[in-house]
Parts: C-alpha cells; sequence; structure tokens
C-alpha cells in the first residue's frame, strides 16, 4: 500500500458523559469510513473525557468505560481506529486500543505519566512498559499517548526501530498562549529525527478550567505539516501519507540507524503484531486542499476564553448566565465574550449603582449591552447600602470609614446577582482578572460571588487588548472609547483609582508575571529593573491573599501558570524572600 488515508477526530467529549462521548466517536467513525480513511484516531481518554480525576477511583466507571470500547469495536468494520480509553487490568492505565474490522487487535499503555502543572497522572495511572507497532496489511504503524512523544528518547524511537512508519500520538494537551506553535516545533523534529509521519490528534474544547485547542496536525518525514486542523474547532483532518516517502527519507538521512535508546530500567520492548484482516479502501474520494489561517496570539486567547466559557455553561447545564455590569473594561469583556460564547439572547447584564458610581459609568455598561444585543437590567444599591450602614452604626461607631464600607457595596452587589441566579437558574459570571486575583484586590462574598470567572487568568494589560481586538469584529465596534481610555476604578469610595492602592497595571503585570509565572527570585527581579518597594508589595499581596484564590470560582487557563491546578501555594506561609 503506498497511499496511506488517516484520519484525525478532533472532537469535543465531556467527562463522565461515556454515553455520550461514545455516541459522538461513533458518528466519527462513519465519517471516516465516508472519507475513505484506512485509520482514524481519536484524542486521548476520549471515551471516559479528560480529566477523569477521581472518577477514577470507581471501578464502575472504568467498567462501564471498557464496555463502550467493546460496543466500539464492533463498530470498526471497514476501518482500523485508535480510540482513548481506561484500561485495567491488575492496575489501571491511560490507554489507546486499536480495533480494526471488528476485533480489538491490541492496546497501548502510556508511559509517560506528567506530574507537573495541571497534570496529576502518577495518582492515578500505571506507566506501560511496551511499544507494539501493528503491521496494517504492510504498514507499519506504532501509537503513543500524549507525553510520550515530548520525549526524544522515548516510545517513538523503539516504535521507528521496529519499522514504524507511521505515529499516531493521541492527547489531551491543554491549551496556553502560544503552546500550538511550541508544540509543532517539537513534533516536526520528531518526524524529522524518526524518518517517518507524526499524525498528532488533539482534543478540542472546554473542561472545567482546561480548555484543549485542537490544532491537530500530521508532519512528513522531512518535517513539514501536511494536514492541520483549526484551533477550538471539532473537525476531522485528513491526509493521504505516501509510504514511499519514509523508506526515500531513511535512506538518505540514516540517523536512526545510530539511535539507542538509554532507559533508566532497561529499554521497552517493541513488538510488531500483525494485524491480517486490516482493511484497504479502495472507492474513496479525493481530498481538497484545505488551507489553515494561524490565529493571531489576542484573538487566539479571546477564542480560548469562548470555548472555556461556553462549554463550562453549556456542559453544566446553564441556559443563561447574569453579569454584573460596571461599565468598565473587565465587565465589558466579560459580557463580549459571553455573548460571543453563548449567543446574546442567553446574557443578561445587571447594573448596580451607588452613589460613588459616575453617571457615566451606567451610560457606558447600557451602552456595551445595547451593542452587544443582550438584555440589560438597572437595580440601584443605595437604599441597601443606607440599611446596611445603619445597621452597622452601633459597632462601627466612633471608627473611620475604611475598606470594611466599600465591601460592604460589593457584597450587597453580590447578593442580588445571587438572587437572580437563583430565582432564574441563571449562572453568575464573575468579572476579576488576573492582577487583581494575584494581589488580593476583589472582595470575599462580593466580586468574588458567583459561578464561573470568565478572565481570572487574563492580566489586566491583556483585558484591554482583548476589548481592542473584540472592536475589530464584525460590523462595528461594541465597546465605546470611554471604556477603554478611563482609569480603573472600583468607584466604592469617592474619587478612587485602582492605581491609590496598586502600581499601575503596566508596571504590575510585568512583576506578577516574574514571580507568578516564572518564579523568579527577589533578586532577579531587582536586577530586572522593577522597584524594590513594588516588588515587595506584590510578593507580599500575592502570599498573603492564596486564602481568597481558593475560594474563587473556577476560570479559564490562558498563561503558563495559572492560579489553583498550576499553581499551589500554602494558604499560611511566613516566608519571605526579602
Amino acid at each position: 500500500m503506498s497511499t496511506f488515508r488517516v484520519a484525525l477526530a478532533q472532537i469535543n467529549t465531556t467527562v463522565g458523559d461515556l454515553d455520550g462521548n461514545t455516541d459522538k466517536i461513533r458518528r466519527s467513525l462513519k465519517q471516516a469510513k465516508a472519507l475513505g480513511a484506512n485509520l482514524v484516531a481519536f484524542p486521548e481518554l476520549t471515551i471516559s473525557g479528560y480529566p477523569p480525576e477521581d472518577l477514577l477511583f470507581k471501578p464502575q466507571f472504568i467498567k462501564d468505560n471498557r464496555e463502550c470500547l467493546a460496543s466500539l469495536v464492533e463498530d470498526t468494520g471497514g476501518i482500523t481506529a485508535v480510540i482513548g480509553f481506561v484500561d485495567a487490568d491488575t492496575d489501571i492505565y491511560n490507554a489507546a486500543a486499536l480495533a480494526c474490522n471488528g476485533r480489538l487487535a491490541g492496546v497501548y499503555h502510556k508511559m509517560f505519566l506528567p506530574n507537573y502543572g495541571v497534570f496529576d497522572e502518577d495518582r492515578y495511572f500505571k506507566a506501560g512498559s511496551r511499544c507494539p507497532v501493528f503491521d496494517l496489511g504492510g504498514v507499519r504503524v506504532g501509537i503513543n499517548v500524549c507525553e510520550d512523544i515530548w520525549y526524544a528518547a522515548g516510545p517513538i524511537v523503539v516504535q521507528a526501530d521496529a519499522g514504524a512508519q507511521v505515529i499516531v500520538n493521541i492527547n489531551a494537551s491543554p491549551y496556553h498562549a502560544g503552546k500550538a506553535a511550541f508544540r509543532e516545533k517539537f513534533l516536526a523534529t520528531r518526524a524529522i529525527d524518526n524518518s517517518l509521519y507524526v499524525c498528532f490528534v488533539n482534543l478540542v474544547g472546554g473542561q472545567d478550567e482546561l480548555v484543549f485547542d485542537g490544532a491537530s496536525v500530521i508532519f512528513d518525514p522531512e518535517g513539514e505539516p501536511i494536514a492541520r486542523g483549526r484551533q477550538f474547532e471539532e473537525e476531522m483532518v485528513v491526509a493521504d501519507l505516501d509510504l514511499s516517502f519514509v523508506m526515500r527519507h531513511r535512506l538518505r538521512h540514516p540517523l536512526g540507524r545510530k539511535q539507542r535508546l538509554v532507559w533508566a530500567n532497561g529499554e521497552p520492548t517493541a513488538t510488531v503484531v500483525p494485524v491480517a484482516d486490516a482493511p484497504k479502501p479502495t472507492d474513496r474520494p479525493p481530498l481538497s486542499s484545505r488551507p489553515v489561517e494561524s490565529l493571531g496570539p489576542v484573538a487566539e486567547v479571546y477564542q480560548a476564553l469562548i470555548t472555556g466559557t461556553r462549554d463550562y455553561v453549556r456542559k453544566s447545564g446553564f441556559k443563561r448566565v447574569l453579569i454584573g455590569m460596571s461599565g468598565g473594561i473587565d465587565s465589558t469583556v466579560v459580557a463580549a465574550v459571553a455573548a460571543d460564547a453563548l449567543g446574546p439572547e442567553s446574557v443578561v447584564g445587571v447594573a448596580m449603582p451607588s452613589r460613588y458610581n459616575a453617571s457615566e459609568s451606567l451610560d457606558d455598561a447600557r451602552a456595551v449591552a445595547k451593542n452587544l444585543g443582550i438584555e440589560f437590567h438597572v437595580v440601584g444599591i443605595e437604599p441597601t447600602f443606607d440599611a446596611m450602614l445603619s445597621t452597622l452604626s452601633g459597632m462601627f461607631e466612633g471608627t473611620e470609614p475604611n475598606v470594611a464600607e466599600e465591601n460592604v457595596q460589593a457584597r450587597i452587589r453580590g447578593n442580588i446577582l445571587m438572587a437572580f441566579s437563583n430565582k432564574f437558574g441563571w449562572l453568575v459570571l464573575t468579572t476579576g482578572n488576573k492582577s487583581e486575583m494575584a494581589m488580593g484586590y476583589a472582595t470575599l462574598y462580593g466580586d468574588m460571588a458567583g459561578g464561573f470567572s470568565v478572565i481570572k487568568d487574563v492580566p489586566k494589560t491583556l483585558v484591554y487588548e482583548l476589548a481592542r481586538y473584540r472592536n475589530t469584529v464584525g460590523d462595528a465596534p461594541v465597546i465605546p472609547e470611554r471604556v477603554l481610555d478611563k482609569a480603573p476604578t472600583a468607584e466604592l469610595r469617592p474619587n478612587q483609582k485602582d492605581e491609590d492602592s496598586l502600581p499601575p497595571y503596566a508596571v504590575l503585570d510585568p512583576i506578577l508575571k516574574a514571580y507568578v509565572e516564572e518564579d523568579r527570585t527577589y533578586d532577579q527581579m531587582l536586577q530586572m529593573g522593577f522597584d524594590e518597594a513594588q516588588v515587595q508589595q506584590v510578593i507580599t499581596a500575592v502570599d498573603r491573599n492564596e486564602y481568597k484564590r481558593r475560594q474563587a470560582p473556577p476560570g479559564v487557563k490562558i498563561t503558563p501558570r495559572a492560579f489553583g491546578r498550576d499553581r499551589r501555594l500554602p494558604m499560611v506561609n511566613r516566608y519571605r524572600p526579602f
């Protein structure tokens, strides 16, 4: 067989929805057959959804997922399929099944289990130790799972040494800004170093705080991409692989003859598994050229926020969302993302002005709602604020107004939003950004009250970039210039500005990146030119407010190191580096 047609099913699964995921796989099998594919590959842990976390401690869950696999194997007549699932023997494994012509031909167990960042696979799985290569009627295909291909001296070398011409790598690789381009660099390198085709299929969609961007890709032996999937969209990526190219490339580039693995526990075995009944479709439609345009860096983040918000809301069963709209940049961007993700008809905005809110703020909130086409209401909090001040006056007597009175307003607003949420079944989207969450510039049970935090991992300076980007989309800008130009303020006291309490965001965000995302030392940050007093302020505030972040709702991860799953610090922590 000189030409081998591969289909990568870039699909959006939901953790625990075994029946729904299985039905989606079954539909994709039919689609791949109609396209004349020899092989179709699905993402990592397709059946269970990724990451299943402590569902893996439930024996019934593992049993049910294996039964789903068995039902899918029956549907592989006329095609070969690689399907991610949870395997069980004396232990459990993150596994990939190869099913062919109605039977299970073999199973691969993931060897490299990530246990860093958002990953915790060592908690659940046992590592595999075998590298099967499947001979599909003369085409040798090696299968591995996600992290396995990140290592230059990983299973791919063993499989190439056993004659693999094609590597199918199934993934649930979470998104952060710029990751797709980084992934492609090392995938191209693996293809070149091992003189074979690398077929990388990735999950797409949102799951809790994680977003999977798809961007599946196939590289030829010279490291050239021959097919790509779009980011943040479900689709079938199909390519014809010229297998004679593999031999020609290996003859001209004999690097693989010299490579040997160095494994701490001995080299894994590579077994060639003949699959005598591998189907060979002959009647198949021609493939048309389908260029995929790369998203720009800001557009990519905006699409990630849309995907994460849409899937969290819809997969959780909510029909509408509710946003407290102040007329500021943060709530404006959250409203725009929500409207784009769910449709304007699914978004409700509520402005809750007090004595400290400028009339322009209400005007801006109303204008944004009108431009987006979302439902909008005004609920003034002044009577409630007066009542609260009266209630507290006895205990507060003889004290100067301070943050307590300010936060009463935020908590009144949180109460109103949650009351509407309870009454109408709407999910409240909070509007705090990463800069504020880092510094604790947020009110517990106030503006932090809600079910999902859309821009929780977005630094303030990037919030402005997202707003400007959104104004370039569509027929006309939706965010008024005044929202973009006015100084950030919480409007909880007269003439309040964020810079009264925080360094300017253009200064703050680089310090936060150095400390939170890059783990720079105190001395290194000073050597980078940051002001000593500001560095000390940032470090102190970030460490002191860990307890607040633990009580914040989940939100979309878009940076390499987000608070929560990525960055886990103790709440009680007396260490200071200065």
